[in-house]
């Protein structure tokens, strides 16, 4: 009879509030692995991608697709995941996730030639982005009042944690054993979410009857949209945007297929994302501010190892080591976050954040080519700290308002809008970079005439130390252009670093002024049982 009884509980939806609060942290900690692990791996392979590509014999624009094709498949399933965790439910879907995710990082270690790594990094992202919106809103279903602005913050802390110790941990992982190192490390909490999320999420049952009345053609538009945008973002920068042919039609497909999407979810009785949500005043403006905290989030990720390894020459334990001091401050803030959510209005706390975000971005903007982690901790420090004040309220002035049956659809438009953000972000930033350069370079280059007299002494020097190493003189005299070319072109590098962070502040300090915008959230005192 016992053994009946709960077997029909474990099989049965519970109620959230019939669950012990140390029922309910271990759940909800249990599925934060997996959203953590799949985060974590977005970056953790971004310091190493030049000894993966050793390692399989592929060239840079092969290896560039080990992270490009992760994120294509994850920024297509994320928004997809509200409807399959309604398919499937939140738990079994979440242990296939897991399940599926342990397997392909198994096969990405195993990687044989650099076709197979893309495709099981694809697998992997499939996989790992179907897992990250489940957890905002098991969190949401869990608790309620202060516990919520708790959960929220654990939340905000991890989404924007992972993906910035993502470097610092492939660089130490790579350095001290291997680059297969960096998947095989997903693992051990690979398993522990796959048996654990069974046995401690139940909180819905599965109705395959959604899947007779499915939105297929807006799949298909959806992943024609967001597939061919993500490729067009990260590729377009490298091939000169619309001058490539490939670009210009994954941009056509990409726009094309946005608008038909868009008509199709606002038409259709059951749509796979709930676009209808953008109504809510609170909600829009939170997908905006979470999409600019993803470009905040993931451009400066994308920013910095890029400097400290092309104009500083650094190794990816020195990138990850230079960079590690955003997630100390990240944490050390966590504590303060807590203490202010308690005693002030979200809203301000949120604009706070962002304008610490702006400040560390201004702080960025004296960068010159000696910066190294010395340099880089007070900017970095105030990143830390705006990210933890700007994501957590972000997450719960957003959702916190929604009702609970159109929370599942809705969290995963608001984690594509953060990942959009990045994607975004970091293509224009490259453009910025590549653009910005050629400008600083051929300003700068116009005043090294032969009428400049400190380039002419500076070349004299260069030729006469050359020479003193046995060189001839028409080569001491073409090897001192030669330097002064190069040194030229690493200040141009420099000072588009600034540019680009110059662009980023902008972005937040709209956002900030945004802010007063939102209406006030006063979490529920508890979860509703009708929730799941």
């Amino acid at each position: 009879m016992n053994a009946a009884a709960s077997t029909a509980r474990f099989a049965s939806p519970i109620d959230p509030a019939a669950l012990s609060m140390a029922q309910k942290v271990f759940a909800f900690a249990s599925m934060c692995v997996g959203m953590f692990i799949a985060l974590l791996d977005i970056q953790i392979v971004s310091a190493s991608l030049r000894d993966i590509g050793g390692g399989l014999s592929a060239g840079t624009d092969e290896t560039a697709w080990v992270q490009t094709s992760y994120l294509i498949a994850e920024i297509v399933v994320i928004p997809l995941s509200g409807w399959l965790s309604r398919v499937f439910s939140t738990r079994w879907l979440f242990a296939a996730s897991a399940a599926g995710f342990t397997i392909t990082s198994m096969l990405c270690g195993a990687a044989w030639d650099i076709q197979s790594m893309i495709v099981f990094r694809a697998l992997q992202g499939f996989l790992g982005g179907s897992m990250i919106p489940m957890v905002f809103t098991t969190a949401f279903v869990f608790f309620g009042g202060k516990q919520r602005v708790v959960a929220a913050a654990t939340i905000g802390a991890l989404a924007s944690l992972a993906p910035t110790l993502g470097p610092t941990l492939g660089g130490w992982i790579t350095d001290n054993a291997s680059w297969h190192w960096l998947f095989f490390i997903n693992l051990v909490p690979g398993v522990f979410v796959t048996v654990a999320v069974p046995l401690l999420v139940n909180i819905d049952a599965p109705d395959l009857s959604l899947l007779r009345r499915a939105d297929y053609l807006g799949m298909v538009l959806l992943a024609a949209f967001l597939g061919c945008l993500e490729y067009t973002l990260e590729e377009g920068p490298r091939w000169n945007w619309f001058s490539d042919s490939t670009i210009l039609t994954t941009a056509w497909i990409s726009g094309l297929g946005g608008v038909g999407f868009v008509v199709r979810s606002l038409t259709y009785d059951h749509p796979v994302v709930d676009l209808r949500a953008l109504r809510d005043r609170n909600f829009a403006l939170g997908c905006f501010f979470s999409f600019i905290t993803g470009i905040g989030l993931f451009a400066t990720i994308y920013l910095t190892p890029l400097f400290l390894g092309r104009v500083r020459g650094y190794s990816a334990l020195e990138i990850g080591e230079a960079v590690f001091s955003t997630g100390v401050f990240q944490i050390l803030s966590i504590p303060i976050y807590a203490m202010l959510a308690q005693r002030f209005d979200l809203r301000w706390i949120l604009m706070a954040g962002l304008v610490l975000f702006a400040i560390s971005m201004w702080e960025f903007t004296p960068i010159t080519h000696d910066w190294g982690a010395q340099q880089l901790l007070l900017p970095q420090a105030l990143r830390g700290m705006g990210q933890q004040l700007a994501i957590p309220p972000t997450v719960t002035l957003t959702l916190g308002g929604l009702a609970p049956a159109r929370l599942k659809l809705a969290s995963g438009l608001f984690n594509l809008m953060r990942n959009l953000g990045g994607a975004i972000g970091i293509a224009v930033c490259a453009t910025i970079l590549n653009d910005r350069t050629n400008l600083h370079f051929y300003r700068m280059a116009e005043r090294l005439t032969t009428s400049n007299e400190a380039m002419n002494q500076w070349l004299a020097q260069a030729a006469q130390h050359l020479a003193a190493l046995g060189q001839t003189v028409d080569e001491a005299a073409s090897g001192s252009l030669a330097q002064l070319w190069q040194l030229t072109y690493r200040e141009a590098q420099t000072l588009s670093y600034a540019d680009a962070f110059l662009a980023i502040m902008a972005c937040f300090v709209v956002a900030a002024v945004m802010v007063p915008l939102m209406r006030k959230v006063v979490p529920p005192a508890a979860p509703s049982a009708d929730a799941h």
